[in-house]
Protein backbone atom coordinates (compact mmCIF):
# COMPACT_ATOMS: atom_id res chain seq x y z
CA UNK A 1 0.00 0.00 0.00
CA UNK A 2 1.03 3.59 -0.52
CA UNK A 3 2.46 5.03 2.69
CA UNK A 4 0.22 7.08 4.96
CA UNK A 5 2.62 9.99 4.65
CA UNK A 6 2.39 10.03 0.86
CA UNK A 7 -1.37 9.78 1.00
CA UNK A 8 -1.55 12.78 3.29
CA UNK A 9 0.80 14.81 1.16
CA UNK A 10 -1.33 14.05 -1.88
CA UNK A 11 -4.32 15.52 -0.11
CA UNK A 12 -2.68 18.63 1.25
CA UNK A 13 -2.97 22.05 -0.30
CA UNK A 14 0.49 22.96 0.89
CA UNK A 15 2.70 22.70 3.90
CA UNK A 16 2.02 25.28 6.55
CA UNK A 17 5.05 26.98 7.97
CA UNK A 18 6.17 25.80 11.39
CA UNK A 19 5.73 28.22 14.23
CA UNK A 20 7.59 28.47 17.49
CA UNK A 21 5.80 27.17 20.57
CA UNK A 22 5.96 28.40 24.11
CA UNK A 23 4.96 26.55 27.25
CA UNK A 24 2.62 29.35 28.36
CA UNK A 25 0.64 29.27 25.11
CA UNK A 26 -1.12 26.52 23.19
CA UNK A 27 -2.28 26.76 19.58
CA UNK A 28 -5.40 24.68 19.06
CA UNK A 29 -6.95 23.84 15.67
CA UNK A 30 -10.70 23.26 16.00
CA UNK A 31 -13.64 22.63 13.70
CA UNK A 32 -16.07 25.55 13.61
CA UNK A 33 -19.00 23.63 15.09
CA UNK A 34 -21.04 24.89 18.02
CA UNK A 35 -19.53 22.93 20.90
CA UNK A 36 -16.00 23.73 19.80
CA UNK A 37 -16.84 27.42 19.46
CA UNK A 38 -18.41 27.40 22.92
CA UNK A 39 -15.25 25.89 24.36
CA UNK A 40 -13.33 29.06 23.62
CA UNK A 41 -15.46 30.95 26.12
CA UNK A 42 -15.63 28.18 28.73
CA UNK A 43 -11.84 27.81 28.58
CA UNK A 44 -11.31 31.39 29.70
CA UNK A 45 -11.53 29.93 33.21
CA UNK A 46 -8.75 27.46 32.36
CA UNK A 47 -6.45 30.29 31.35
CA UNK A 48 -7.34 32.21 34.50
CA UNK A 49 -6.51 29.19 36.66
CA UNK A 50 -3.34 28.02 34.90
CA UNK A 51 -1.92 31.07 33.15
CA UNK A 52 -1.81 29.10 29.87
CA UNK A 53 -2.93 31.29 26.96
CA UNK A 54 -4.99 29.56 24.28
CA UNK A 55 -4.61 30.54 20.64
CA UNK A 56 -7.64 29.21 18.77
CA UNK A 57 -7.63 28.47 15.03
CA UNK A 58 -11.25 27.78 14.05
CA UNK A 59 -11.69 26.31 10.57
CA UNK A 60 -14.47 24.96 8.36
CA UNK A 61 -14.48 21.16 8.43
CA UNK A 62 -12.90 20.48 5.06
CA UNK A 63 -10.23 23.16 5.49
CA UNK A 64 -9.42 21.89 8.97
CA UNK A 65 -8.83 18.39 7.65
CA UNK A 66 -6.54 19.59 4.88
CA UNK A 67 -4.46 21.86 7.09
CA UNK A 68 -4.18 19.49 10.04
CA UNK A 69 -3.29 16.53 7.81
CA UNK A 70 -0.63 18.52 5.99
CA UNK A 71 0.92 19.94 9.14
CA UNK A 72 0.88 16.70 11.11
CA UNK A 73 2.19 14.56 8.23
CA UNK A 74 5.19 16.80 7.75
CA UNK A 75 5.90 17.58 11.38
CA UNK A 76 5.19 21.22 10.68
CA UNK A 77 4.55 22.03 14.34
CA UNK A 78 1.93 24.69 13.70
CA UNK A 79 -0.49 23.26 16.27
CA UNK A 80 -0.13 21.90 19.79
CA UNK A 81 -3.61 20.35 19.81
CA UNK A 82 -5.68 19.28 16.81
CA UNK A 83 -9.28 18.26 16.20
CA UNK A 84 -9.42 14.90 14.45
CA UNK A 85 -11.89 12.03 14.41
CA UNK A 86 -12.29 8.29 14.24
CA UNK A 87 -11.00 7.98 10.70
CA UNK A 88 -7.65 9.54 11.53
CA UNK A 89 -6.94 8.73 15.19
CA UNK A 90 -6.15 4.98 15.01
CA UNK A 91 -4.22 5.33 11.75
CA UNK A 92 -2.22 8.35 12.83
CA UNK A 93 -1.55 6.81 16.23
CA UNK A 94 -0.20 3.63 14.66
CA UNK A 95 1.98 5.72 12.34
CA UNK A 96 3.42 7.72 15.24
CA UNK A 97 1.98 11.03 14.08
CA UNK A 98 0.13 11.70 17.33
CA UNK A 99 0.95 10.94 20.93
CA UNK A 100 -0.70 8.31 23.12
CA UNK A 101 -2.92 9.80 25.83
CA UNK A 102 -2.78 8.76 29.46
CA UNK A 103 -4.72 10.61 32.15
CA UNK A 104 -5.00 10.48 35.92
CA UNK A 105 -7.44 8.30 37.85
CA UNK A 106 -9.87 11.21 38.38
CA UNK A 107 -10.36 11.42 34.62
CA UNK A 108 -12.22 8.08 34.79
CA UNK A 109 -11.48 6.74 31.33
CA UNK A 110 -13.89 3.85 31.99
CA UNK A 111 -16.73 6.39 32.00
CA UNK A 112 -16.07 7.00 28.31
CA UNK A 113 -18.65 5.39 26.03
CA UNK A 114 -17.07 2.20 24.62
CA UNK A 115 -17.91 3.13 21.03
CA UNK A 116 -15.96 6.39 21.37
CA UNK A 117 -13.01 4.92 23.26
CA UNK A 118 -12.62 2.03 20.82
CA UNK A 119 -12.97 4.24 17.77
CA UNK A 120 -10.19 6.57 18.91
CA UNK A 121 -7.77 3.84 19.96
CA UNK A 122 -5.26 1.56 18.25
CA UNK A 123 -4.51 -1.80 19.86
CA UNK A 124 -6.02 -0.60 23.12
CA UNK A 125 -4.10 2.68 23.30
CA UNK A 126 -6.10 5.91 23.25
CA UNK A 127 -4.69 8.47 20.80
CA UNK A 128 -7.41 11.12 20.82
CA UNK A 129 -9.90 12.08 23.54
CA UNK A 130 -13.50 12.69 22.45
CA UNK A 131 -14.76 16.22 22.97
CA UNK A 132 -18.18 15.23 21.69
CA UNK A 133 -19.50 12.10 20.04
CA UNK A 134 -22.36 11.45 17.70
CA UNK A 135 -24.33 9.11 15.55
CA UNK A 136 -27.01 10.26 13.11
CA UNK A 137 -30.80 10.37 13.36
CA UNK A 138 -33.91 12.01 11.93
CA UNK A 139 -34.83 15.39 13.42
CA UNK A 140 -38.25 16.46 12.19
CA UNK A 141 -40.93 19.08 12.82
CA UNK A 142 -43.75 17.12 14.40
CA UNK A 143 -46.05 20.12 14.11
CA UNK A 144 -45.59 19.95 10.34
CA UNK A 145 -45.98 16.18 10.06
CA UNK A 146 -49.13 16.36 12.19
CA UNK A 147 -50.54 19.14 10.03
CA UNK A 148 -49.75 17.15 6.89
CA UNK A 149 -51.22 13.94 8.29
CA UNK A 150 -48.02 11.91 8.01
CA UNK A 151 -45.78 10.16 10.53
CA UNK A 152 -42.08 9.43 10.85
CA UNK A 153 -41.13 6.20 12.62
CA UNK A 154 -37.90 4.79 14.00
CA UNK A 155 -35.97 2.97 11.26
CA UNK A 156 -38.58 4.05 8.73
CA UNK A 157 -38.40 3.11 5.08
CA UNK A 158 -36.91 5.62 2.69
CA UNK A 159 -40.17 5.58 0.75
CA UNK A 160 -42.05 6.77 3.84
CA UNK A 161 -39.40 9.41 4.48
CA UNK A 162 -39.84 10.69 0.95
CA UNK A 163 -43.63 10.75 1.37
CA UNK A 164 -43.29 12.75 4.60
CA UNK A 165 -40.88 15.20 2.94
CA UNK A 166 -43.29 15.65 0.04
CA UNK A 167 -46.21 16.29 2.41
CA UNK A 168 -44.31 18.96 4.36
CA UNK A 169 -42.70 20.59 1.33
CA UNK A 170 -44.11 24.10 0.94
CA UNK A 171 -41.50 26.24 -0.83
CA UNK A 172 -43.95 29.08 -1.45
CA UNK A 173 -43.98 29.57 2.33
CA UNK A 174 -40.28 28.92 2.75
CA UNK A 175 -40.49 25.37 4.07
CA UNK A 176 -38.54 22.54 2.43
CA UNK A 177 -39.45 18.92 3.08
CA UNK A 178 -35.92 17.62 3.65
CA UNK A 179 -32.64 19.42 4.33
CA UNK A 180 -29.68 17.10 3.75
CA UNK A 181 -25.95 17.48 3.23
CA UNK A 182 -24.83 18.22 -0.31
CA UNK A 183 -21.55 20.10 0.12
CA UNK A 184 -18.65 18.03 -1.24
CA UNK A 185 -16.25 16.48 1.24
CA UNK A 186 -15.56 12.99 2.57
CA UNK A 187 -16.90 14.13 5.94
CA UNK A 188 -19.54 16.46 4.49
CA UNK A 189 -21.92 15.10 1.85
CA UNK A 190 -20.33 11.66 1.89
CA UNK A 191 -20.99 11.15 5.60
CA UNK A 192 -24.72 11.20 4.94
CA UNK A 193 -24.57 9.67 1.46
CA UNK A 194 -22.58 6.68 2.69
CA UNK A 195 -25.26 5.85 5.27
CA UNK A 196 -27.84 5.91 2.49
CA UNK A 197 -25.67 3.61 0.38
CA UNK A 198 -25.14 1.30 3.36
CA UNK A 199 -28.89 1.14 3.93
CA UNK A 200 -29.39 0.09 0.31
CA UNK A 201 -26.90 -2.75 0.82
CA UNK A 202 -23.91 -1.07 -0.84
CA UNK A 203 -20.32 -0.53 0.27
CA UNK A 204 -17.28 1.49 -0.76
CA UNK A 205 -15.19 -1.59 -1.55
CA UNK A 206 -15.74 -5.28 -2.23
CA UNK A 207 -14.05 -8.16 -0.42
CA UNK A 208 -10.83 -7.56 -2.41
CA UNK A 209 -10.93 -3.85 -1.56
CA UNK A 210 -11.77 -2.94 -5.13
CA UNK A 211 -14.09 0.10 -5.44
CA UNK A 212 -17.74 -0.88 -5.81
CA UNK A 213 -19.15 2.52 -6.79
CA UNK A 214 -20.66 1.29 -10.05
CA UNK A 215 -22.81 -1.30 -8.27
CA UNK A 216 -26.57 -1.47 -8.50
CA UNK A 217 -26.80 -0.56 -4.81
CA UNK A 218 -24.84 2.66 -5.29
CA UNK A 219 -26.90 3.58 -8.34
CA UNK A 220 -30.17 3.03 -6.50
CA UNK A 221 -29.00 4.96 -3.44
CA UNK A 222 -27.64 7.96 -5.32
CA UNK A 223 -30.66 8.18 -7.60
CA UNK A 224 -32.86 8.17 -4.50
CA UNK A 225 -30.73 10.84 -2.78
CA UNK A 226 -30.67 13.14 -5.82
CA UNK A 227 -34.41 12.72 -6.34
CA UNK A 228 -35.31 13.33 -2.69
CA UNK A 229 -33.14 16.39 -2.25
CA UNK A 230 -33.73 17.71 -5.77
CA UNK A 231 -37.51 17.63 -5.38
CA UNK A 232 -37.99 18.40 -1.70
CA UNK A 233 -34.81 20.13 -0.57
CA UNK A 234 -33.81 23.80 -0.52
CA UNK A 235 -32.25 25.31 -3.64
CA UNK A 236 -28.47 25.19 -3.71
CA UNK A 237 -28.29 22.05 -1.58
CA UNK A 238 -24.94 21.17 -3.15
CA UNK A 239 -23.49 23.96 -1.00
CA UNK A 240 -25.02 22.87 2.32
CA UNK A 241 -23.39 20.90 5.10
CA UNK A 242 -23.91 20.81 8.87
CA UNK A 243 -23.62 24.50 9.72
CA UNK A 244 -25.61 25.71 6.72
CA UNK A 245 -28.47 23.32 7.42
CA UNK A 246 -28.47 24.12 11.14
CA UNK A 247 -29.06 27.76 10.21
CA UNK A 248 -31.87 26.82 7.82
CA UNK A 249 -33.51 24.58 10.41
CA UNK A 250 -33.43 27.26 13.07
CA UNK A 251 -35.02 29.67 10.60
CA UNK A 252 -37.98 27.27 10.33
CA UNK A 253 -37.17 26.28 6.75
CA UNK A 254 -36.72 22.52 7.14
CA UNK A 255 -39.36 19.86 7.67
CA UNK A 256 -36.78 17.21 8.48
CA UNK A 257 -33.04 16.87 8.77
CA UNK A 258 -31.13 13.59 8.91
CA UNK A 259 -27.75 14.37 10.38
CA UNK A 260 -25.50 14.28 13.43
CA UNK A 261 -27.24 13.64 16.74
CA UNK A 262 -25.19 16.48 18.23
CA UNK A 263 -27.28 18.95 16.20
CA UNK A 264 -30.13 18.46 18.66
CA UNK A 265 -28.19 20.54 21.21
CA UNK A 266 -28.46 23.56 18.92
CA UNK A 267 -32.01 23.35 17.55
CA UNK A 268 -34.02 26.41 18.53
CA UNK A 269 -37.37 25.82 16.81
CA UNK A 270 -40.33 24.33 18.62
CA UNK A 271 -41.93 20.96 17.97
CA UNK A 272 -38.83 18.95 17.09
CA UNK A 273 -39.13 15.16 17.38
CA UNK A 274 -36.54 12.46 16.81
CA UNK A 275 -36.43 9.08 15.10
CA UNK A 276 -33.77 6.48 14.38
CA UNK A 277 -32.30 6.56 10.88
CA UNK A 278 -34.28 5.14 7.96
CA UNK A 279 -33.12 2.35 5.68
CA UNK A 280 -33.97 0.54 2.47
CA UNK A 281 -33.89 -2.95 3.95
CA UNK A 282 -30.41 -2.95 5.51
CA UNK A 283 -30.28 -1.22 8.90
CA UNK A 284 -26.57 -1.99 9.43
CA UNK A 285 -24.66 1.21 8.74
CA UNK A 286 -27.78 3.35 8.31
CA UNK A 287 -26.55 5.65 11.09
CA UNK A 288 -22.97 6.78 11.39
CA UNK A 289 -20.52 6.91 14.28
CA UNK A 290 -18.12 9.80 14.85
CA UNK A 291 -16.35 11.82 17.48
CA UNK A 292 -14.64 15.15 17.18
CA UNK A 293 -11.65 14.52 19.38
CA UNK A 294 -8.49 16.23 20.57
CA UNK A 295 -4.99 14.93 19.91
CA UNK A 296 -1.39 16.07 20.34
CA UNK A 297 0.88 15.96 17.27
CA UNK A 298 4.08 14.06 17.98
CA UNK A 299 6.98 16.33 18.82
CA UNK A 300 4.94 19.30 20.01
CA UNK A 301 7.26 21.47 22.14
CA UNK A 302 4.30 22.06 24.44
CA UNK A 303 3.30 18.41 24.74
CA UNK A 304 2.98 18.36 28.53
CA UNK A 305 0.69 21.40 28.64
CA UNK A 306 -1.27 20.08 25.65
CA UNK A 307 -1.99 16.80 27.45
CA UNK A 308 -3.13 18.70 30.54
CA UNK A 309 -5.52 20.85 28.54
CA UNK A 310 -7.05 17.85 26.75
CA UNK A 311 -7.50 16.09 30.07
CA UNK A 312 -9.45 19.09 31.36
CA UNK A 313 -11.44 19.78 28.17
CA UNK A 314 -12.72 16.20 27.86
CA UNK A 315 -13.36 15.61 31.57
CA UNK A 316 -16.43 15.41 33.79
CA UNK A 317 -15.28 18.74 35.22
CA UNK A 318 -15.64 20.36 31.80
CA UNK A 319 -19.20 19.04 31.41
CA UNK A 320 -20.05 20.66 34.73
CA UNK A 321 -18.39 23.91 33.65
CA UNK A 322 -20.58 24.15 30.54
CA UNK A 323 -23.72 23.14 32.41
CA UNK A 324 -23.15 25.81 35.04
CA UNK A 325 -21.93 28.49 32.62
CA UNK A 326 -24.30 31.49 32.41
CA UNK A 327 -23.99 31.64 28.61
CA UNK A 328 -24.73 27.97 27.95
CA UNK A 329 -26.36 25.67 30.51
CA UNK A 330 -27.22 21.99 30.60
CA UNK A 331 -28.86 21.87 27.19
CA UNK A 332 -25.57 22.89 25.61
CA UNK A 333 -23.15 20.42 27.18
CA UNK A 334 -21.15 18.29 24.72
CA UNK A 335 -22.68 14.83 24.62
CA UNK A 336 -21.94 11.41 23.23
CA UNK A 337 -18.73 10.86 25.18
CA UNK A 338 -19.42 9.88 28.79
CA UNK A 339 -22.04 7.66 30.40
CA UNK A 340 -22.16 9.92 33.43
CA UNK A 341 -23.45 12.86 31.39
CA UNK A 342 -26.72 11.05 30.72
CA UNK A 343 -27.27 10.48 34.45
CA UNK A 344 -27.06 14.17 35.43
CA UNK A 345 -30.56 15.28 36.51
CA UNK A 346 -30.13 18.84 35.20
CA UNK A 347 -29.16 17.44 31.78
CA UNK A 348 -32.04 14.97 31.74
CA UNK A 349 -34.48 17.78 32.48
CA UNK A 350 -33.60 19.75 29.33
CA UNK A 351 -32.27 17.18 26.85
CA UNK A 352 -35.34 15.72 25.16
CA UNK A 353 -33.06 14.23 22.55
CA UNK A 354 -30.87 12.24 24.96
CA UNK A 355 -32.57 8.85 24.65
CA UNK A 356 -32.68 9.01 20.85
CA UNK A 357 -29.04 10.08 20.72
CA UNK A 358 -27.89 7.26 22.97
CA UNK A 359 -29.93 4.69 21.03
CA UNK A 360 -28.31 5.85 17.78
CA UNK A 361 -24.78 5.70 19.20
CA UNK A 362 -25.33 2.26 20.70
CA UNK A 363 -26.78 0.87 17.46
CA UNK A 364 -24.03 2.16 15.18
CA UNK A 365 -22.04 -0.71 13.66
CA UNK A 366 -18.48 0.22 12.61
CA UNK A 367 -17.21 -3.38 12.47
CA UNK A 368 -16.48 -5.12 9.18
CA UNK A 369 -19.36 -7.19 7.81
CA UNK A 370 -20.05 -9.53 4.91
CA UNK A 371 -21.20 -6.49 2.93
CA UNK A 372 -18.31 -4.16 3.80
CA UNK A 373 -14.87 -5.66 4.47
CA UNK A 374 -13.55 -2.65 6.39
CA UNK A 375 -14.01 -0.88 9.72
CA UNK A 376 -16.05 2.32 9.69
CA UNK A 377 -19.64 3.31 9.03
CA UNK A 378 -19.55 6.50 6.94
CA UNK A 379 -15.86 6.08 6.12
CA UNK A 380 -13.38 3.27 5.57
CA UNK A 381 -10.60 3.10 8.13
CA UNK A 382 -7.77 2.96 5.61
CA UNK A 383 -5.17 5.67 4.89
CA UNK A 384 -6.38 6.15 1.33
CA UNK A 385 -10.01 6.84 2.15
CA UNK A 386 -9.82 10.65 2.50
CA UNK A 387 -8.42 10.86 -1.02
CA UNK A 388 -11.03 8.46 -2.41
CA UNK A 389 -13.86 10.09 -0.47
CA UNK A 390 -12.89 13.58 -1.57
CA UNK A 391 -12.85 12.60 -5.24
CA UNK A 392 -16.23 10.87 -5.04
CA UNK A 393 -17.74 13.73 -3.05
CA UNK A 394 -17.14 16.10 -5.94
CA UNK A 395 -18.86 13.76 -8.36
CA UNK A 396 -21.92 13.26 -6.14
CA UNK A 397 -22.24 17.03 -5.71
CA UNK A 398 -22.11 17.37 -9.49
CA UNK A 399 -24.96 14.87 -9.82
CA UNK A 400 -26.98 16.74 -7.20
CA UNK A 401 -26.51 20.07 -8.96
CA UNK A 402 -27.46 18.58 -12.31
CA UNK A 403 -24.04 19.10 -13.85
CA UNK A 404 -23.78 15.34 -14.42
CA UNK A 405 -26.15 12.43 -14.52
CA UNK A 406 -25.97 9.92 -11.69
CA UNK A 407 -24.51 7.31 -14.04
CA UNK A 408 -21.85 9.75 -15.24
CA UNK A 409 -20.94 10.76 -11.70
CA UNK A 410 -20.63 7.17 -10.52
CA UNK A 411 -18.58 6.13 -13.54
CA UNK A 412 -16.17 8.97 -12.84
CA UNK A 413 -16.16 8.06 -9.15
CA UNK A 414 -15.33 4.44 -9.92
CA UNK A 415 -12.48 5.45 -12.21
CA UNK A 416 -10.99 7.86 -9.68
CA UNK A 417 -11.26 5.42 -6.78
CA UNK A 418 -9.84 2.58 -8.86
CA UNK A 419 -6.80 4.67 -9.80
CA UNK A 420 -6.14 5.63 -6.17
CA UNK A 421 -6.51 2.10 -4.80
CA UNK A 422 -4.49 0.55 -7.61
CA UNK A 423 -1.65 3.02 -7.13
CA UNK A 424 -1.75 2.31 -3.39
CA UNK A 425 -1.04 -1.36 -4.13
CA UNK A 426 -4.29 -2.98 -3.03
CA UNK A 427 -4.42 -4.95 -6.30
Amino acid sequence: MKSLRNTALGLSLGVAAASAGYAQELTIAIVNNGHMINMQKVAEAYTADTGVALNWVSLEEGVLREQVTSDTATGGGQYDIINIGMQEAPIWGAAGWIEALEFGADYDVDDMLPAMRNGLSHEGTLYAAPFYGESSMVMYRKDLTDAAGVTVADNDSWDNIKAAAAAMHDPDNGVYGACLRGKPGWGDNMAFVTTVVNSFGGAWFDAEMKPALDSDEWKAAINFYVDLLGNYGPPGSEGNSFNEILALYNEGKCGMWIDATIAASFLEVDGVAYAQSPNAGNPVGANWLWAWAMAVPTGSPNSEEAHKFIEWATSKEYIQAVGNHPDFGWGKVPTGTRSSTYAIPEFQAVAGFAAAEMAAIESAAPEATDIKPYVGVQFAAIPEFPEVGTAVAQEIAAALSGAKSVDEALAASQAAADAIMSEAGYY
